[in-house]
């Protein structure tokens, strides 16, 4: 009995942890208009985007096959140097990153990590944090609007 639960654990412990440090939304648009409407969103904020990746064509040009799926990689100096102060290795999930990829239920999710998961990570501390947090709420939150 005692190794099942010991087995039980090793299962269900990470994967109970695991969805907690990730945020999932579902979009009632379709993969390309979430992104532009988050896009649209950032950039609106003040925000800079570095790069929009489309995953999906990427694997179509080396022939294989993808749902759409595609992630933004954006962020604003302000909100990401202190963080970044806080703990230098922030950086490795700095600038922010959103995902937006059609799901095996051929529902639209949007699809990020939760800052407080990502502080615990790097042992940070700032109130920047809970800003970028607040941040990404709203910012996804409009681009999963109905209208």
């Amino acid at each position: 009995m005692r190794a099942f639960i010991f087995v039980l654990t090793l299962v269900l412990v990470p994967a109970v942890a695991g969805a907690q440090t990730f945020v999932s939304k579902v979009s009632p648009h379709d993969v390309a208009t979430t992104m532009d409407r988050l896009q649209a969103a950032v950039e609106g904020a003040g925000a800079t985007v570095f790069a929009r990746i489309d995953h999906a064509a990427g694997a179509a040009n080396v022939g294989q096959d993808l749902a759409p799926n595609q992630l933004l990689i954006f962020g604003n100096p302000k909100l990401g140097t202190p963080m970044m102060q806080s703990a230098p290795t922030m950086g490795l999930d700095l600038p922010l990153k959103v995902q937006v990829y059609r799901g095996e239920d051929g529902k639209t999710r949007v699809f990020y990590r939760k800052m407080d998961a990502v502080a615990a990570d790097h042992g940070a501390s700032s109130p920047a944090l809970m800003k970028a947090a607040g941040a990404l709420d709203k910012l996804t939150g409009k681009a999963i609007a109905a209208e």
